[in-house]
């Protein structure tokens, strides 16, 4: 029925979370693992450990946890993103949103990806704004006590091109997503329990025909979806390109 669906419509868009990431096995610290973990190993929620305040008054703790949990490096593409990708290549989707930072859809060799939350590829100096890569974040050779990145240039933080807790998403990308959305007349919305707002609550503007939930778990939104996949997305993604394409 997906496939069908997919390739029925003229307007294909995708919205996925961190549901899609983990089965490249990067976790998701919002899970309940995830929430235990660093309260009994940083001794803080993942929600303060990831806030503005905690990286301006903590800078030692917060670069800790985020590159012990929030950078994989050697993760790989999974099954969902190279068929997102393949789909796009053959214009049968026009946009990804991800509320992911980890830039697999990229990779995976999707081109039109619209990143709510940043990405943890792209790093910049809040004093000058010079711009870094994800290496300078990892080696980290110019930061104190071996943690805190300073930029080669002027010596102020380098911090990771994401948005934090109590920052407010990028305008411009959120503007791209809702012209995104409201445009599309099938939705297929991926690896998100849709409770994390103000992302979750990009679903108000879509007005189109199909609306496809697929997660392992239920969704506030599975009573307004005309098709609801509580499994893999990977399978279910792979499964709809291997009916469209052959194989």
């Amino acid at each position: 029925m997906l496939a069908s669906i997919i390739q029925n419509s003229k307007n294909t868009v995708f919205f996925g979370g961190a549901g899609v990431s983990t089965e490249s096995d990067i976790p998701d610290f919002r899970s309940e693992k995830g929430l235990y973990t660093a309260k009994k190993v940083y001794g803080y929620q993942p929600e303060e450990l990831l806030s503005r305040t905690f990286f301006e008054h903590n800078p030692e703790l917060f670069f800790r946890y985020y590159k012990e949990n929030l950078i994989y490096k050697d993760a790989k593409p999974n099954a969902a993103h190279l068929a997102l990708a393949k789909l796009e290549q053959n214009n049968l989707l026009s946009t990804i949103i991800t509320q992911n930072i980890d830039g697999l859809h990229q990779v995976a060799g999707s081109k039109n990806v619209l990143e709510l939350h940043g990405s943890n590829h792209r790093q910049y100096c809040i004093q000058c704004d010079k711009k870094y890569c994800l290496d300078y974040i990892i080696n980290a050779k110019n930061c104190e006590p071996g943690v805190i990145p300073k930029c080669s240039e002027c010596g102020g933080l380098v911090r990771p091109e994401v948005v934090l807790y109590e920052e407010q998403l990028n305008k411009k990308v959120m503007d791209l997503a809702i012209e995104a959305i409201a445009a599309a007349d099938c939705l297929i919305v991926g690896g998100t329990s849709l409770m994390v707002y103000p992302a979750a609550g990009l679903l108000r503007y879509f007005g189109g025909s199909n609306l496809v939930l697929i997660n392992k778990t239920e969704t506030p939104y599975d009573n307004r979806a005309n098709l609801v996949i509580h499994e893999s997305i990977g399978k279910i993604l792979s499964d709809a390109i291997g009916h469209i394409f052959g194989g």
